[in-house]
């Protein structure tokens, strides 16, 4: 069986019972069990300073940057899972995405997926924010499927923990997750 992809996984929420990080340890979960050749590293955002190029120094970055940057670079393939904010990405987001565009931009080349969770449109003017975000780094966005989820619109989608309980929901991020990993295979000439 050939190496599994690995998938680096950023959550544009710090809040603790966040939904949207509630997606992406549901996706965990299922590369755990129900899709093989995955492997997704959930990666903290929380500790990224807000940028500020006085930080640079010839080349390189704070260690806490220079850490996030390097678990980018060895990903093959990145999940974005964000709320929307004034109609756009969240600003904690933004930031770890402009780090890790600073020279040299390891985004470049990469396939990327999205999914959201939020209100009635579940955070879609934020994707499309963050695919605009993404022509100018270079990363390459699987089209299909789309995953927006209205977090509100009964039957609860997530327990008080902020975790993923609603299985058509869960069968739905399962398809995104194939669909990323049959993209990023594809742009690695391995399909």
């Amino acid at each position: 069986m050939a190496a599994a992809i690995k998938v680096a996984a950023l959550s544009g929420s710090l809040r603790k019972a966040s939904y949207n990080s509630g997606l992406i340890r549901a996706a965990i979960e299922l590369s755990k069990g129900a899709i093989e050749g995955i492997e997704i590293d959930f990666i903290d955002i929380s500790t990224l300073p807000m940028l500020n190029t006085d930080l640079e120094n010839h080349g390189t970055y704070p260690p806490q940057v220079e850490a996030f940057r390097h678990k980018i670079l060895l990903a093959h393939s990145v999940l974005f899972a964000s709320p929307e904010y004034n109609y756009s990405v969240t600003a904690p987001l933004k930031n770890a995405i402009d780090w890790a565009s600073r020279p040299p931009n390891v985004w470049a080349g990469k396939a990327a997926a999205i999914v959201s969770a939020g209100g009635s449109f579940g955070g879609g003017r934020a994707q499309y924010h963050l695919r605009q975000t993404g022509v100018f780094l270079d990363l390459h966005f699987i089209n299909k499927p789309e995953f927006f989820l209205n977090a509100f619109q009964p039957p609860a989608k997530f327990n008080s923990d902020g975790d993923l309980i609603d299985a058509e929901a869960k069968t739905r991020l399962k398809q995104v997750l194939l669909s990323l990993q049959a993209f990023t295979l594809r742009l690695q000439g391995k399909s």
